[in-house]
């Protein structure tokens, strides 16, 4: 029996569904999901094992023109997706137009690599919208796949899962068969606080963090967490630590309690909050907490 292997690298513009549409094929919240853009910044792979085939997946941040450092290794990250992928897995949504960051929409038609475009969203559109949507996809992408889904529903996913397993080169695993995912435990933790983050405070605050595991113990009975979140301004310290400690205590009881669910063992979560003004441009910064240049 050939073993099938590949990369399958899911991109698209910010708030489409990128993120959900990994976590339904995958079957494990591994990237975090909020109605807010720019929620994902690291690229962050999930990994299905079949007898004959595993499918590591990729989820990339949202396509955008960079404003800052920060956002530029987010943009080297979707970059570098598009150059090692064995399979594209371009995500809209039946809001968006093509004409968004149209030069990848470009680079669609010239890669070499099979392409699906996922139409996600459906759920929240007709049924005559959605085949203006995908006749239109179509022309601009010629050689895609045209995949109308609902990542939210999980109308689809598995027929979306069966164009991967299709075409995936032949190739042996990347990876242990036991292996979900490239990232450790501490990545995770940091990402569940900084999606509570996400939810939970409004305007520019998720925007201006940035969470640091600093201590990561692993008892028998109970993990044990220390984590910094970074802000850059002291007004944002206040906000996110609020009256008496209000706020930073709602956000690290939902962090904690998301984080026992994950890891499945009781944790112990201690939370503090620093000043760091130039985190975003600080490129030292930056490679400390996983991003690359």
């Amino acid at each position: 029996m050939k073993h099938r292997a590949g990369l399958v690298n899911i991109i698209g513009n910010p708030n489409v569904g990128k993120s959900t549409l990994m976590n339904a094929l995958v079957g494990e919240k591994l990237s975090i999901v909020t109605a807010k853009a720019q929620t994902t910044r690291h690229r962050i792979m999930g990994i299905i094992n079949g007898e004959d085939f595993q499918i590591v997946f990729s989820d990339t941040p949202g396509i955008l023109k960079p404003a800052y450092r920060l956002q530029e290794s987010m943009m080297n990250f979707v970059d570098t997706a598009i150059g090692d992928a064995d399979i594209i897995l371009y995500v809209t949504d039946t809001v968006e137009t093509g004409d968004k960051n149209e030069e990848y929409v470009e680079k669609l038609s010239r890669i070499d690599c099979p392409v699906i475009l996922v139409l996600n969203k459906i759920d929240i559109s007709s049924q005559e919208a959605v085949s203006v949507l995908m006749k239109k996809w179509q022309e601009l992408v010629p050689k895609a796949l045209i995949i109308p889904a609902s990542a939210q529903e999980k109308f689809n996913v598995d027929k979306i899962f069966e164009a991967i397993v299709e075409r995936l080169p032949e190739a042996p695993a990347w990876f242990d068969k036991d292996t979900f995912t490239d990232k450790n435990m501490r990545f995770f933790a940091s990402e569940i606080i900084r999606e509570k983050i996400f939810l939970l405070y409004d305007q520019e605050i998720p925007y201006c963090c940035q969470v640091e595991i600093e201590e990561f113990h692993e008892g028998s009975e109970r993990y044990d967490i220390s984590a910094v979140v970074y802000v850059m301004r002291d007004s944002q310290k206040g906000i996110l630590i609020g009256k008496g400690g209000s706020a930073l205590k709602k956000m690290g009881t939902a962090a904690r309690l998301d984080m026992e669910d994950f890891f499945q063992t009781k944790v112990f979560l201690k939370l503090f909050v620093k000043v760091d003004p130039d985190w975003r441009e600080n490129k030292r910064a930056l490679k400390r907490f996983g991003y690359e240049f």
